[in-house]
């Protein structure tokens, strides 16, 4: 009886975690992308007779703008699934003559061709048996069914799937990661979160061990399970937030802060980074010794200290092509953390970006503190002592 219940309950329907917002998104874009492509296709098609739009396309739409992070919904997927299948059911409804035979080795032939051609796309099984039995007006078109409605509905639908999901911040197509990471120091090193806990071949491994179709790419699991292990261990280590670490005491620079003043600033204070900020105190850049270095073009040992003087100096011209103040060298696209963003959040920040220093800001995006390297070092180490003391 156990046993039952328990086969019985994998009937049930899945809990929804898919916010209002997001459903309400999905069900706007298939209504104007069916919209969108129905118009069209009847406008481009002068016989009123043969259909302008094919009953699978809808099936398409579900996932293009309910799923479109799923590899089912990619581009590749919705114009060689479809099409393909329309192939394999015009193929199977001209050289078979029995309907029930026909429609069977349409959809063989169809998923055949999909996985071969790695355009695997639910409805083109639809489309394949759309060949086969639906009627005198879809068989009279022959070969052209392939290209209307199937290729027409499907170009058209990805069009406007194109347009939408990318408008209402949902990248599509979905990036995907071809090659793997490569260092920002040009070495042969894997990325420093990839370095502990599962790599990519272990992910390779499990992958092939299922040997099934997954509908979530192979570099959102990953990204899942990475986001999965953050968030347990923050919740082993309790809550130390950035405004519990940061530095609040700062040295700061505006953007017509000379460089002379700027580099005098960084030596004074044994610094390697300046925020850069606005008259409202919100960040608008950053600038490191870096910067300057990179100002100086320092490709050769010799001259170092005449090529920095040069950089730094200010000419006593009204006029120069030299850049002059902070603003003119900073980095303008400066990555933040929050003052209640828990510090197991900056990691990887630090790691993916090569951040130093990271500016903390308020809830008005105003400049609160900074958080060094050493700052998170010490953070974790101290949430470590706590977590052990607790346990």
């Amino acid at each position: 009886m156990n046993a039952l219940m328990q086969f019985m309950r994998r009937f049930r329907p899945q809990t929804n975690i898919v916010s209002h917002s997001e459903r309400l998104r999905a069900c706007c874009g298939a209504l104007l992308g069916i919209l969108i492509t129905a118009s069209v296709s009847a406008l481009l098609v002068d016989n009123a007779s043969l259909p302008f739009l094919m009953a699978p396309i809808g099936a398409s739409a579900v996932l293009l703008y309910a799923a479109p992070a799923s590899p089912l919904a990619q581009p590749w997927s919705i114009m060689g699934g479809n099409m393909f299948s329309a192939i394999a059911g015009v193929l199977c409804a001209s050289w078979i003559p029995s309907p029930l035979l026909a429609a069977a080795a349409a959809i063989f032939l169809a998923i055949g061709l999909m996985f071969a051609m790695r355009c695997l796309h639910p409805p083109g099984g639809a489309v394949a048996l759309t060949a086969v039995i639906g009627g005198p007006a879809i068989h009279q078109l022959g070969w052209g069914y392939v290209l209307m409605p199937v290729g027409l509905n499907s170009l058209l639908l990805l069009v406007v799937a194109l347009i939408y999901n990318n408008a209402t911040r949902r990248p599509y197509p979905h990036a995907q990661q071809l090659e793997p990471e490569r260092s920002l120091h040009e070495t042969q090193d894997i990325p420093p979160l990839a370095r502990m806990g599962f790599t990519h071949a272990d992910m390779d491994a499990v992958l092939k061990d299922y040997n099934q179709v997954l509908d979530i790419s192979r570099d959102d699991l990953e990204s899942l399970f990475l986001q999965t292990e953050m968030h347990a261990y923050r919740r082993r280590f309790g809550e130390i937030r950035c405004q519990d670490i940061m530095s609040r005491s700062l040295i700061t620079v505006e953007f017509g802060t000379t460089l002379e003043e700027a580099w005098q600033l960084l030596l004074r204070h044994h610094l390697k980074a300046l925020p850069v900020l606005d008259k409202a105190r919100r960040v608008s850049g950053i600038i490191t010794q870096g910067d300057f270095m990179r100002q100086a073009d320092l490709a050769g040992y010799q001259g170092i200290a005449s090529k920095l003087k040069q950089v730094v100096q200010r000419i006593p011209f009204t006029h120069t092509d030299k850049p002059e103040v902070v603003g003119q060298i900073m980095t303008n696209r400066v990555i933040t953390a929050s003052t209640d963003m828990h510090i197991v959040e900056l990691i990887p920040l630090v790691s993916e970006h090569n951040l130093h220093h990271i500016p903390v800001v308020d809830q008005e995006r105003r400049l609160a503190g900074m958080i060094s390297q050493s700052d998170l070092i010490a953070g974790l180490y101290r949430g470590r002592l706590n977590s052990m003391a607790s346990g």
